[in-house]
């Protein structure tokens, strides 16, 4: 068992594991998710700006969605929502 341990504390493989590039691989993970809550945080906040600014959030949040498509797929989807509140009377 000892012959484990100083393998794993010497980076050699565990089980057929290498420990230190799995250790390494978990920690940058660990930590992209807590800048991914500081950011989230982040936008949060500036939502907020945006609503006491007077700002619809939805509306904001259908433009950033919308910015994201490519044109061609924008034009689908408008095409789409139009034919679909035409069919429902609206």
């Amino acid at each position: 068992m000892s012959d484990v341990l100083t393998r794993q504390q010497e980076g050699e493989t565990v089980g057929g594991i290498a420990a230190d590039r799995l250790r390494s691989i978990i920690e940058r993970i660990e930590r992209l998710e807590e800048e991914r809550k500081a950011i989230a945080g982040d936008i949060k906040d500036i939502f907020s700006e945006a609503k006491g600014a007077g700002f619809d959030v939805r509306t904001i949040k259908a433009i950033l969605k919308l910015r994201r498509l490519e044109p061609a797929e924008i034009e689908e989807s408008e095409t789409l929502l139009d034919i679909y509140k035409r069919a429902l009377g609206m």
